[in-house]
């Protein structure tokens, strides 16, 4: 059996019903603006008629993220949330960025993922004519890429990058081996960091170089293999091996928007990991809210000793804690975009509430597997999905431990070396 929404929760459930306190529009939180109100709605209808019978079909045999999800979002321009309007792009900020990646998440987090491929990402390239060309496929879900930063023996630590760009006349040989590259075989292009190797044998400094390709394929040199993973269903993680793959300087690009020196490849990744960690808050706030809702149906649904399971006061409490923990960590989320979009440095908060978030998503859908008893502990429902994903939360994007580090770091001295 599938879990379906109820008709509370379910494709009807209107933004009072879940996000918003219920209190007079005065007493509402001031980020509700009318507009902001009818693009939550529109991405919460979007999510329960399209987005979440698709992950309730397609994680269980573990398959990648259907046409009919990709289509949509791309036809709602979440591929351009953050794209200038004169771009095409929808032109809006890191809040409503998050706002869409919640409901997104509480469907698949596979779904809140994707459309960080988006976004300008892989755009800003010397060329006016070739950055303008693909910011606006970029803003239409028609350059949608992966990125090539982790390696076997480099995770967080990516001023250690192994892979190379040797300079070669005109252009580059780039070589090397990534890890966790998430939709680098069905993108439009593949962004790989690596260090120039000039012509001397002299080390450079580390670019992002983009290596654009045609979709469900691998650039000349480069061969791929999926990564076996627990959960995440909905896009593949590749291992790449790349061989003496050809790029030129006009293949070097800023990944996430940002200007800056020759140089700029590592600090623009750095930078873009911020807004990505305030992401992934949302996006395990998501998964949360998704375990929190189906729980409560099912407690109403599950009757044991004559009563439904909802009426005992022991799991009542557990509901009503884990709702004030996903509450809590949703208007920590908020509160960080917002500043973000004010232009507030905020890279000490967005480690923070990376830390906070994904590790109460971890605690909150364990816990609602727990209170489906056994029937928690099957693929028949959602719930598992959830407590799966949420596991990743806390190790993509720079796992807590990390956060911790990035958050004590701007806190108190730096151990000595």
């Amino acid at each position: 059996m599938t879990t379906t929404p109820s008709p509370t929760r379910g494709r009807n459930a209107t933004v009072t019903d879940i996000a918003l306190p219920a209190e007079p529009p005065a007493l509402q939180p001031p980020w509700a603006t009318p507009s902001r109100v009818a693009l939550l709605q529109q991405a919460r209808d979007f999510t329960y008629s399209v987005v979440l019978p698709q992950a309730n079909e397609f994680d269980r045999t573990e398959q990648t993220l259907p046409a009919a999800v990709i289509d949509g979002m791309a036809s709602l321009g979440y591929f351009g949330i953050t794209v200038p309007k004169e771009y095409g792009g929808l032109g809006l900020g890191v809040f409503e960025y998050c706002m869409f990646s919640e409901e997104l998440g509480r469907g698949w987090m596979s779904a809140a993922s994707i459309i960080a491929r988006g976004q300008g990402l892989g755009t800003r390239f010397s060329d006016p004519v070739r950055r303008e060309a693909t910011i606006r496929r970029s803003a239409l879900g028609q350059w949608v890429g992966a990125a090539a930063f982790s390696e076997p023996e480099t995770g967080s630590d990516l001023a250690s990058v192994q892979t190379v760009a040797v300079r070669d006349g005109d252009g580059y040989l780039i070589s090397g081996e990534k890890r966790w590259c998430g939709n680098a075989f069905e993108g439009d292009f593949i962004l790989v960091m690596c260090r120039i190797i000039e012509a001397d044998g002299s080390s450079g400094p580390i670019e992002t170089f983009v290596l654009e390709k045609p979709r469900n394929s691998f650039p000349t040199g480069v061969t791929g293999t999926p990564i076996e993973k627990i959960g995440y269903h909905g896009i593949v993680s590749w291992a790449l091996t790349l061989t003496d793959v050809r790029a030129t300087d006009a293949d070097i690009a800023e990944p996430f928007g940002f200007s800056g020196a020759e140089g700029r490849g590592l600090r623009a990744v750095e930078n873009g990991l911020n807004v990505a960690r305030v992401q992934t808050a949302a996006r395990a706030v998501g998964l949360a809210r998704g375990a929190v809702e189906d729980t409560i149906d099912y407690l109403q649904e599950r009757v044991q000793f004559g009563h439904p399971l909802g009426d005992f006061q022991a799991l009542r409490f557990g509901i009503a804690e884990m709702l004030a923990k996903v509450t809590q960590a949703r208007a920590f989320y908020q509160q960080v975009a917002h500043l973000m979009d004010s232009g507030v440095p905020c890279e000490k908060e967005a480690a923070m509430v990376k830390l906070v978030a994904t590790e109460m998503a971890v605690e909150v859908t364990g816990q609602a597997l727990q209170l489906h008893g056994g029937n928690g502990y099957t693929r028949e429902r959602a719930i598992e999905r959830y407590w799966r994903d949420a596991r990743l939360t806390t190790i993509f994007e720079g796992t807590s431990e990390i956060q911790r580090k990035i958050i004590s770091d701007r806190i108190l001295p730096r151990p000595a070396r």
